[in-house]
């Protein structure tokens, strides 16, 4: 008895100990007898906690406004750049050009501004000079379904004049374009246009295109006073014939004073045609278009009025995926002296490498008024890096 007295002192240390600190004792464990063996008390198995129902569910986290826009570049512009390199071999004292040159560099910024507008920026860079060559809002999204563009743009008369150089289906530009219609760059100028598609009968549809221009294009137009403005209108008619054929007919009218007196204007007169057959079944890689342009500049000068005519026809067609070949036949007057008469013809061969480059070689013959026949071998080669968008059709 005197042996189980300070265990039994000892326990009610303990328990009382438990009960000051708010815990329950804990229960002795029992001990085993010598030769017996106590089967361990098996635990509860740990309950598992039901399922959430779908309605329970935790609603999921958003992510941070900030982190919705991860690309950095998101609201920068679709920037290209095209290179347009040119070699020439021959004799042409009328056009010397060198025999290697990098002709043109095109830097392009093309985005949407908002819902109702986009914006066309054409940086053109060349050995002389880094010029704005087109720059320009659309608003697309106007009542009577009009389209109005503001800013520095190419005059929309035929087809040539819109093209950019890397866009020709030849290594230089035609005569009528050349002595008539402002060389290389065209008529090109700060004006604002109104354009409005009008369907017709018979899967027919037209347009019809209203420009006012500042007045000042190199070669074609120089205003006196700010008031002396440059007009055009043009229209155009486009239909499909079946699913491999189509024809596009234009005419233009412009008007602006060429800066040789106060009131001396130049007008100039307009028609183009485009055909163009493109199977769909059968011979995907097979094409074939046909453009011609005819025109008339009549020139008011100090030496009298002149009337000048131009005029060519150029045909196209891909042999391959890869290969193109084509021929031109042209003539023009020069615009300040219609009895001066240029000829030429010209035959193309085009490898494509891919869509970002092209190398052709264009085969030249010109015959200049007073009497200078130029044979000439220009051989070009296109590349761009870059998203460009698509220019008009």
């Amino acid at each position: 008895m005197r042996a189980t007295r300070p265990f039994f002192l000892l326990l009610v240390f303990i328990g009382t100990a438990a009960v000051v600190n708010g815990q329950e004792p804990p229960a002795p464990t029992p001990t085993p007898s010598p030769g017996s063996e106590v089967s361990p008390t098996p635990e509860a198995p740990a309950e598992t906690p039901p399922e959430p129902s779908p309605t329970e569910l935790p609603a999921p986290v958003e992510a941070p406004a900030a982190a919705a826009v991860q690309n950095p570049t998101y609201f920068n512009p679709a920037i290209a750049v095209i290179g347009n390199f040119l070699g020439v071999s021959g004799k042409n004292p009328i056009e010397d050009r060198p025999s290697l040159e990098m002709r043109e560099s095109e830097i392009s910024f093309q985005a949407i501004v908002d819902p109702f507008a986009r914006a066309d920026f054409f940086v053109a860079v060349t050995n002389e000079e880094v010029e704005l060559e087109e720059g320009f809002v659309t608003f697309t999204s106007l009542p009577a379904d009009l389209l109005i563009k503001v800013g520095k743009f190419k005059a929309q008369i035929g087809k040539v004049n819109l093209m950019h150089l890397h866009m020709l289906p030849w290594a230089d530009v035609p005569l009528p374009n050349e002595n008539l219609i402002g060389g290389d760059e065209g008529w090109n100028d700060a004006g604002v246009s109104v354009a409005r598609l009008f369907p017709l009968p018979g899967d027919t549809f037209s347009e019809l295109v209203l420009q006012v221009f500042r007045g000042e294009s190199e070669g074609l137009f120089e205003a006196p006073s700010r008031n002396d403005l440059a007009y055009l209108a043009h229209y155009r008619a486009y239909r499909d014939f079946g699913d491999d054929h189509n024809l596009e007919l234009g005419s233009t009218w412009g008007r602006g004073s060429n800066g040789t007196t106060d009131d001396a204007r130049t007008t100039l007169e307009n028609l183009h045609l485009v055909y163009r057959w493109k199977p769909l079944t059968g011979r995907p890689y097979r094409q074939f278009i046909l453009r011609s342009e005819l025109t008339r500049s009549r020139r008011e000068q100090p030496e009298g009025k002149q009337s000048a005519r131009g005029f060519f026809v150029g045909a196209d067609y891909r042999l391959s995926r890869r290969w193109w070949a084509g021929g031109r036949y042209e003539f023009a007057d020069h615009a300040d002296d219609d009895t001066a008469r240029d000829r030429g013809e010209a035959v193309t061969l085009t490898f494509w490498p891919s869509e970002f480059s092209q190398l052709r070689a264009e085969g030249r013959r010109r015959k200049y008024a007073g009497g200078v026949t130029a044979n000439e071998l220009l051989v070009q080669l296109q590349f761009s890096i870059g998203a460009h968008g698509a220019h008009s059709f």
